[in-house]
C-alpha cells in the first residue's frame, strides 16, 4: 500500500488559491448554494447518525446518548436553524441617519470574509467541526475544516461525508497533525476559528497576527461550581454529575472544573455525589458503559499526574481508581487540594472533581476573581439575591444558574469566551455574524448639495457645521436666523 502524500505548505497555498478563486467567482454569495450546501450538511446528520455514533465510540468510548443527542440532534439543530432564518440573516439591516448626511438612507450589510479556516476539537469531533462550519457556510464562506488528529475514526468519517456531499470547489477538509496545521497556518485567511486549548491558541493568534487574520478562539479554564446550602440538594449534586462525568467523562471545555461550597456544607455535598454516582454508574463505575473514557494515554498520565502528586493523592475522598491499559479513571472527588498543585492550576479536562471549603460563600467571589476568566460559571442556590450577584459580578465566558452546560443548547445566547477562555462567540446567529463583516453602507441623495461644507470657511459655516453635526435643530434655526 502506498504511503499517504504529506501536505505540506505547497498544498496548503494550491489549496487556498483554488478556494479564493471559488470565491472570487462568486461561487458561495447566493442563497441557494449556502442553503444547498447546508441541506447537504443535514442530510450527513440524518442519513449517517450510526457511522457518527460508531467513530466517536472508537475514538472515545463515547456513549451512544451523549454521541446521538450532544452531538448529532445539536448539528441538526443548528442546521435547521441556519435553514429558516438565513434570509433574515442575510438581509441589510436598515440604519439611522442624521441632519449631517440629510437626504440619506444607510445600511449594514453582512458580506463573508473570503476563505475561512475551522480548526477544530477532539472531544466533541463532529459538534465542534460542522457547527462552525455552519456558520461559515451560512455566511457565504468558502471553507477549510482541519479536525483533530487525536480523534482518527471521527477525522477520517468527516473527511469522507464532507467530501461526498459538499461542493469541493469551496468547502474542503485537511487532515494531519502538527505538519498539516502549521502549513495552513503560514496562509494568509480572512478568518480563522480555532477550538481547543489556549497553548494553542497563543500559536494560532500568533500566525494570524502575521497576516493581520481576525480569529475566534473558542478556549477553556477552569470552570468554577458555587453551591449554596439554601439549594435543593440531590437535584444539584446530579445536574453537576450529568455536567461533569455525563459530558465525555469531563473532557469538555464547558465542564465543571472545582466546586465552592461552604465547610459545613461540604460533607453533605459530598456524602450526595457519592449516592449520586453509585446510582448512575454502578458500585465500580470503571466497568460502567455510560461513561466515555479517556481519549488517549498522553492525557491519561497527564491526569494521573494531577492525581498522584504529593499533599493531593491524600486529599481524594471517593474514587480514584486508574487503568491505564483501557485509558479508564474513576469518577474522583478531592477534598481542600493544595490551590497552588497542577490540579488546581491547570485546566483538568478529566474525570477529577476537587472541592474547595470556605468560611462562608462571600470568599468564592474572591477565589473566582483571583483566577483568569473561566469559560463557564456555574451556581446552585434559591436565593435571588445570590444570583443577581453572581450574574453581575462574575466574569466568565457564560453563567449559568442551577444547572451545567445547558447553554450551549440554546442558540439565542452567544457561546464564547472571555480573557485567557476565548475571544468571539458563535451559535445561531451569532455563527453567521462570526463569519460575516458587517459593512457599512450609505447611500446619498445629490440633490441638496450645501457650499456649507467647502472652503472658503467662515465663522458663520463653522457655526452651522457645528449644529448640523452636533443634530441641534434649535442652533441650526439660530445660525440661519442670525441669531447666533
Amino acid at each position: 500500500m502506498a504511503a499517504k502524500k504529506m501536505f505540506g505548505a505547497a498544498d496548503a497555498s494550491i489549496l487556498v488559491t483554488d478556494l479564493r478563486r471559488s470565491f472570487d467567482d462568486g461561487v458561495t454569495r447566493g442563497y441557494e448554494w449556502r442553503v444547498t450546501q447546508l441541506q447537504k450538511l443535514l442530510i450527513i446528520c440524518d442519513n449517517h447518525e450510526p457511522e457518527i455514533v460508531a467513530a466517536l465510540r472508537d475514538d472515545l468510548g463515547k456513549p451512544e446518548l451523549e454521541s446521538s443527542v450532544y452531538e448529532v440532534s445539536l448539528l441538526r439543530n443548528s442546521i435547521k436553524l441556519a435553514l429558516k432564518q438565513l434570509k433574515n440573516w442575510m438581509a441589510p439591516e436598515k440604519a439611522k441617519t442624521s441632519l449631517t448626511t440629510f437626504p440619506a438612507s444607510a445600511e449594514i450589510v453582512s458580506e463573508p470574509f473570503g476563505v475561512v479556516l475551522v480548526i477544530s476539537a477532539w472531544n466533541y469531533p463532529f459538534l465542534l467541526s460542522i457547527d462552525p462550519v455552519i456558520g461559515a457556510i451560512s455566511a457565504g464562506n468558502a471553507v477549510v475544516l482541519k479536525p483533530s488528529e487525536l480523534a482518527p475514526a471521527s477525522s477520517a468519517l468527516l473527511a469522507k461525508l464532507m467530501e461526498q456531499y459538499l461542493d469541493s470547489s469551496a468547502v474542503r477538509v485537511v487532515e494531519g497533525a502538527v505538519t498539516e496545521t502549521t502549513a495552513l497556518l503560514e496562509q494568509k485567511w480572512d478568518k480563522i476559528f480555532y477550538t481547543g486549548s489556549s497553548k494553542i491558541g497563543r500559536v494560532i493568534m500568533a500566525a494570524a497576527a502575521k497576516h493581520l487574520t481576525p480569529v475566534v478562539l473558542e478556549l477553556g479554564g477552569k470552570s468554577p461550581v458555587v453551591v449554596d446550602s439554601d439549594t435543593d440538594l440531590k437535584v444539584t449534586v446530579r445536574r453537576i454529575i450529568a455536567g461533569k462525568w455525563g459530558c465525555n467523562n469531563g473532557q469538555a471545555c464547558i465542564s465543571p472544573d472545582y466546586i465552592l461550597t461552604t465547610k459545613e456544607y461540604a460533607p453533605k455535598v459530598i456524602d450526595a455525589m457519592k449516592k449520586e454516582l453509585e446510582t448512575f454508574y454502578g458500585k465500580n463505575p470503571m466497568e460502567s458503559k455510560d461513561m466515555s473514557r479517556i481519549v488517549n494515554s498522553t492525557h491519561f498520565d497527564r491526569l494521573s499526574k494531577m492525581l498522584d502528586e504529593k499533599e493531593v493523592s491524600d486529599k481524594i475522598v471517593y474514587g480514584g481508581e486508574k487503568d491505564r491499559e483501557n485509558l479508564k479513571i474513576a469518577p474522583t472527588i478531592l477534598l481542600d487540594v493544595p490551590l497552588d498543585s497542577l490540579i488546581m492550576s491547570e485546566e483538568i479536562f478529566g474525570p477529577l472533581l476537587p472541592i474547595l471549603t470556605l468560611n462562608n460563600l462571600e470568599e468564592s467571589f474572591d477565589v473566582i476573581r483571583s483566577r483568569p476568566k473561566p469559560l463557564a460559571a456555574y451556581l446552585f442556590t434559591h436565593n435571588k439575591k445570590l444570583k443577581e450577584r453572581f450574574a453581575a459580578t462574575v466574569s466568565a465566558g457564560g453563567i449559568v444558574v442551577n444547572d451545567i452546560a445547558v447553554h450551549l443548547a440554546l442558540h439565542t445566547l452567544p457561546f464564547g469566551g472571555v480573557g485567557e477562555s476565548g475571544m468571539g462567540a458563535y451559535h445561531g446567529k451569532f455563527s453567521f455574524d462570526a463569519f460575516s463583516h458587517k459593512k457599512a453602507v450609505l447611500y446619498r441623495s445629490l440633490f441638496g448639495d450645501s457650499a456649507v461644507r467647502y472652503p472658503p470657511y467662515s465663522r458663520g459655516k463653522l457655526r452651522l457645521l457645528k449644529a448640523l453635526v452636533d443634530s441641534n435643530i434649535f442652533d441650526i434655526f439660530k445660525v440661519l436666523l442670525g441669531l447666533s
